[in-house]
């Protein structure tokens, strides 16, 4: 006989309220984290590859002051720095040696040239000539003025005597003592001699007008050879050439009792006294800049305040020279060539969206970052604006507070997610 299973079965209680609770609040739990799990597992599904973080460097996007600069690369220039020339071909005679300190009006070198020493040998010659011409013709004209004015007294003598002939002729006349053709011959005789006189007078003033513009004719002669023995002088004073400025000689482009051509230089003369800053600037940022900038010069260790004060019209090497000259005392202790750095200030943006400035600005094109959430590095179309040494402007794509890859990204190459690991 079969036996049915009624030995088999058992009752069961119904469960408690407390226990029915406690069960949905594990099952909830469990969804929650089984939810999670998927979520993470999802994420790195979709990522194409992953990197350890110890290769990343992360930065978080703030909100902040940009001060836009740009660092360059110089050298320290003299402000001054005349070079002397040989005003004429000859034989030189150097008075120093490259490196000699030197006095405003010291002596340098000299020239030996014949030549010019017998020009102004000659024009010298000339000028004395000549002055004496004009002392000769100095007496000349007193000698012509002398006698042009005796002629001129000796008519007006002759005049009045031709007048007191005919007021007795005239006097005897009336009393019918004289010929009426004796009178009119005095009449006549005193009408010559006062055109005489009138000619002789006017004949004076012409005379003397003649004599003085022929003096004053010499007189320029003699100027113009004054002229041109000065100059002579001063092409003869130029062989010995005097240092412009107080300094140190910098360069010797000929050598000691050498020969050499006209404008040939000879030396270069370094006033270290006042110096300027050469820096060496990349043409795009040219647009940039303007006279008058701060500037920031580092000279061994050592920052200096400076402004730009000169921008190069032209462009060499994709590159453009400026001058900085130092707004304060300048620094002890520098050197013609001597190297330094320089930070130009260009300006500042208050309140704007900051990230620090990474390898990523150049491997993305300033286009892509790439932003770290839950351990995977996603790929995030940006919007840059103004940089700046140590920073950059985010205008889109990012918010205060992300964190962004700005260092290794270029591991990624440019996968849309990245998966992050601590190893």
């Amino acid at each position: 006989m079969i036996r049915d299973t009624s030995g088999q079965d058992a009752h069961i209680a119904a469960p408690s309220a407390w226990r029915t609770r406690k069960l949905m609040i594990w099952i909830g739990l469990i969804a929650i984290a089984l939810t999670a799990a998927l979520m993470l597992l999802s994420a790195w599904g979709g990522s194409s590859r992953s990197v350890s973080l110890a290769r990343l460097k992360i930065a978080q996007v703030s909100r902040g002051t940009l001060v836009r600069d740009l660092a360059v690369n110089g050298r320290m220039v003299a402000a001054v720095s005349p070079t002397l020339y040989a005003s004429a071909p000859g034989t030189v005679t150097l008075r120093v040696t490259a490196g000699d300190t030197v006095k405003k009006g010291q002596v340098l070198a000299e020239l030996e040239s014949p030549d010019l020493s017998n020009l102004l040998k000659r024009e010298q010659s000339s000028c004395e000539q000549l002055e004496a011409e004009v002392a000769r013709q100095r007496i000349l004209a007193r000698k012509q003025k002398l006698l042009a004015r005796r002629d001129a007294d000796q008519a007006e003598i002759e005049r009045v005597a031709a007048e007191r002939t005919y007021q007795r002729i005239e006097a005897a006349g009336v009393a019918g003592v004289i010929a009426k053709l004796d009178f009119m011959k005095a009449q006549d005789t005193l009408k010559s001699a006062e055109i005489r006189a009138r000619h002789a007078e006017q004949a004076t003033t012409l005379e003397n007008e003649d004599v003085d513009m022929v003096l004053k004719t010499k007189l320029s002669q003699l100027q113009q050879q004054r002229l041109v023995r000065d100059n002579a002088q001063r092409r003869v004073d130029e062989l010995k050439l005097q240092a412009p400025v107080d300094g140190l000689v910098g360069t010797l482009s000929a050598s000691n009792r050498s020969v050499v051509a006209a404008n040939t230089a000879l030396m270069t003369l370094v006033d270290l006294s006042q110096l300027e800053v050469e820096l060496e600037i990349p043409e795009s940022y040219v647009a940039d800049l303007g006279i008058g900038m701060n500037a920031e010069i580092t000279i061994n260790g050592i920052k200096s305040p400076g402004k730009l004060s000169a921008i190069s019209p032209e462009v060499v090497k994709n590159q453009v020279l400026a001058r900085v000259r130092f707004s304060g005392q300048q620094p002890a202790g520098l050197r013609q060539s001597q190297r330094v750095s320089a930070r130009l200030l260009i300006e500042e943006k208050p309140n704007v969206l900051l990230l620090p400035r990474g390898p990523f600005v150049e491997s993305e094109g300033g286009r892509f970052a790439y932003i770290v959430e839950a351990g995977v590095a996603r790929r995030q179309a940006i919007k840059m604006g103004a940089t700046s040494i140590t920073a950059v402007e985010l205008q889109e794509g990012l918010k205060q507070g992300d964190q962004v890859v700005i260092a290794g990204s270029e591991l990624f190459e440019s996968a849309l997610s990245v998966s992050l690991n601590g190893g």
